[in-house]
């Protein structure tokens, strides 16, 4: 079984809320999520990782704006 860990959002439609997300091998998460809107991928946000403060294993997700 993964691990997993939640990660906020930071910015953005989705800002304060969390997601879910599988860590690699390597105990990291995803670069980058992919937050859908109301009408799925058509309003898809992008949220990229950072670490916070630089701190190893506390990450955010900041927005970088629409996907499409």
């Amino acid at each position: 079984m993964a691990t997993t860990v939640e990660i906020p959002l930071a910015g953005g439609p989705a800002d304060g809320e969390t997601v879910t997300v599988e860590l690699d091998p390597n105990g990291r998460p995803p670069l980058t999520h992919h937050h859908l809107g109301p009408e799925g991928l058509t309003q898809a946000e992008i949220y990229e990782l950072e670490t916070v403060d630089g701190r190893a294993r506390d990450w955010r997700y900041s927005w970088r704006g629409p996907a499409v």
